[in-house]
């Protein structure tokens, strides 16, 4: 089993920014070579915007987070960080990470993960952005 804990969310202001953090443990598969960020906001389909592949550090983006939002690789062998910049209140939503690999997590980026058959969501970190 693998375990996804999320962290970094809260409350900020419009402009302002935040880091989250994911840390993915446990029984790692062998095929995992990508950490992705997802966010869901109630009412709509869970959507994938960032992902980066551990092996080299390529990173992809979604359109609505591009030129905002930077994904990068943690401290350890499969965490991820996303540094989000210029936060609109469009970006409220419960923020999820996933280890995987690159051959599902990249077919999400920009699009609907309902369809995504992933068994270790962790909790999520809460972004809110208002004044």
């Amino acid at each position: 089993e693998v375990q996804l804990v999320e962290s970094g969310g809260g409350l900020v202001q419009p402009g302002g920014s935040l880091r989250l953090s994911c840390e993915a443990s446990g029984n790692i598969h062998a095929s995992t070579d990508c950490m992705g960020w997802f966010r869901h906001v109630q009412g709509k389909e869970r959507e994938g915007i960032a992902a980066i592949y551990l092996g080299g550090g390529t990173t992809y983006y979604a359109d609505s987070v591009k030129d905002r939002f930077t994904i990068s690789q943690g401290n350890t062998e499969n965490s991820a960080w996303l540094q989000m910049n210029s936060l609109k209140p469009e970006d409220t939503a419960m923020y999820y990470c996933a280890a995987d690999s690159c051959t599902k997590i990249l077919l999400l980026i920009g699009r609907s993960a309902q369809a995504y058959d992933y068994n270790y969501w962790g909790q999520g970190t809460q972004v809110t952005v208002s004044s």
